[in-house]
């Protein structure tokens, strides 16, 4: 099952790198002061293999968006604790494992979260390094955006390989939130992920090959869809995608028919229109309703009814 795992990313990571919101592609990126993270945990993955460039933050369609992150954190946003329901969420923001969306598809959506009652913790994992200054970035970007096309496709094994750190951090996340289900008010039996582009890669591969992780059920935000082998006891699978994603849309959806075969639960919403990346972003597409549809699906499966 670990070559089918490592197929399954391999597929989606050349494709992921390319993930931009839909909305205002021309947005420059403008550099901003690392912002101050209080309540942010150290996962004690330790420091990223041969890191040398340190972590900065910058601003982009009206979000902000944090980049060479060299030590991974776990970012709580707890519900009143008379309102939790004993659910929790690790989300895991995308950005092609160069950048990381923090406040589009980490901050806002755990905030939501919280707000149905759900205990949320955003994910910062560790990612590939990029230049220290902006210009730099920018031009390393552009020509990886140019040479993609003509890039050989990962090996499965190097696949696995490059995602090694960040399965390392969801593992920690998920051991983290279990070790402190009490002090959190959460059941240790109601975990689950959610994901986006490219943490929609870690949420599936943390769900197929993260061993002790065992999500107790995930969202796969405008992933790659690719076939997987899935493994017995598979939880319940979200699936939210845009039919005009560019990097997506057209790529079938053998994950879909994946877990239907195995006869596990499984909820897909194509919507029409959407693009790539819209997250929590308003928008005038159907779209915009993934949470509420995904908020539903959590209910219908018992992770909205209030502990006692």
């Amino acid at each position: 099952m670990r070559r089918r795992v490592a197929q399954h990313l391999a597929i989606g990571l050349a494709a992921c790198v390319l993930a931009v919101p839909a909305q205002a592609q021309n947005d420059r990126m403008t550099p901003i002061a690392t912002p101050a993270q209080p309540t942010a945990i150290d996962l004690g993955t330790g420091p990223l293999p041969g890191a040398s460039v340190a972590e900065s933050w910058h601003s982009q369609y009206g979000s902000v968006f944090a980049r060479n992150v060299t030590i991974a954190t776990l970012t709580p946003f707890l519900p009143d604790p008379a309102k939790a329901t004993g659910a929790a969420v690790v989300v895991a923001p995308g950005g092609g494992f160069r950048t990381l969306s923090m406040q589009n598809e980490g901050y806002d959506v755990a905030r939501a979260l919280a707000a149905q009652g759900v205990a949320a913790f955003v994910l910062k994992y560790r990612l590939i390094q990029t230049p220290k200054d902006m210009p730099a970035f920018e031009r390393s970007m552009s020509e990886m955006f140019s040479g993609v096309a003509r890039a050989p496709r990962p090996k499965p094994d190097e696949a696995m390989a490059a995602l090694a750190p960040q399965i390392a951090d969801a593992r920690a996340a998920f051991a983290l939130v279990r070790r402190r289900a009490g002090e959190w008010h959460v059941d240790p039996n109601k975990i689950g992920m959610v994901g986006f582009s490219a943490g929609a890669m870690l949420t599936m591969a943390t769900t197929l090959a993260g061993q002790d992780a065992k999500p107790a059920f995930i969202g796969n935000i405008y992933g790659p869809l690719s076939a997987v082998t899935v493994p017995a006891g598979a939880p319940p699978m979200f699936v939210a995608l845009a039919a005009d994603d560019p990097l997506f849309g057209n790529g079938g959806y053998g994950l879909i028919d994946s877990w239907r075969a195995a006869k596990r639960p499984v909820e897909f919403h194509l919507y029409e229109q959407g693009g790539h990346g819209f997250g929590m972003y308003p928008k005038t597409t159907t779209s915009t309703g993934w949470f509420d549809a995904f908020s539903r699906w959590l209910g219908m499966h018992g992770m909205l009814t209030y502990a006692r």
